[in-house]
């Protein structure tokens, strides 16, 4: 049996806007991604909900169809989600700890994201959705990465790191939509009523404050908040 796991990241640019870097991953075993896509389109063809499922697409018109789909996610015993946050960006070290480098950081960081979800029995197919122009190289070097660190030097393991139109992935979609959720409120942002419902509403499931780290063993939604070593 492989595992499927659909990567999103939010705000990664060392230069944007945000102060907020976050990564997340959703996985299932891949024999269940088709079921589980299928029951995502059911729910969006219930709702009305045409187009992509994206986190910076919602509105109040749409409120009960992502109620919905994260009452389905937390109801579903085959879907996990994992994400990474590092909540001061801007006050990272590159020089002293990354070899001056924001990409050595960006590898560092999808590997701890990572590294709790693969499976170390069975193959693992990972899936991206890379925002920016160096997508092809990020894939590579990420799978060396990876590889190299689980000394799967045949890739048996690993057996697939790839970019993916998210547009054609549910699974992806959703994790866009759950980590825009998570980055929502580590920005601290209370503009968008209908955005603060779904926080508020996934906080409920979990039974915690996404501001906070969870224990590796709750795998449902589980949250690494990373603080820089001083």
């Amino acid at each position: 049996m492989s595992i499927a796991i659909y990567c999103d990241e939010s705000c990664h640019l060392q230069n944007d806007d945000s102060n907020v870097m976050s990564f997340g991953a959703i996985w299932a075993p891949r024999a269940s991604t088709k079921l589980l896509s299928m029951q995502i389109r059911d729910i969006k063809r219930r709702h009305s909900a045409t187009g992509e499922l994206k986190w910076t697409k919602v509105s109040h018109s749409k409120i009960s169809f992502y109620t919905e789909l994260i009452d389905w996610f937390f109801g579903n015993d085959t879907l996990n989600f994992r994400a990474l946050v590092v909540p001061n960006k801007r006050g990272l070290d590159h020089a002293k700890f990354n070899q001056g480098s924001h990409d050595d950081f960006y590898y560092k960081m999808y590997f701890s994201l990572l590294n709790k979800i693969l499976s170390t029995t069975e193959s693992n197919e990972i899936y991206l959705d890379i925002k920016d122009t160096r997508s092809r190289f990020k894939v590579q070097k990420l799978r060396d990465v990876l590889c190299n660190n689980m000394y799967d030097f045949t890739g048996e393991l690993i057996s697939r790191v790839q970019h993916a139109r998210s547009h054609e992935l549910e699974l992806m979609q959703l994790a866009d939509f759950l980590l825009g959720a998570l980055t929502y409120k580590h920005r601290g942002l209370t503009t968008n009523a209908t955005k603060l419902h779904m926080v508020h509403r996934i906080e409920e499931n979990i039974g915690r404050s996404m501001l906070n780290s969870s224990p590796l063993s709750y795998q449902k939604f589980n949250i690494f908040v990373w603080r820089a070593q001083v």
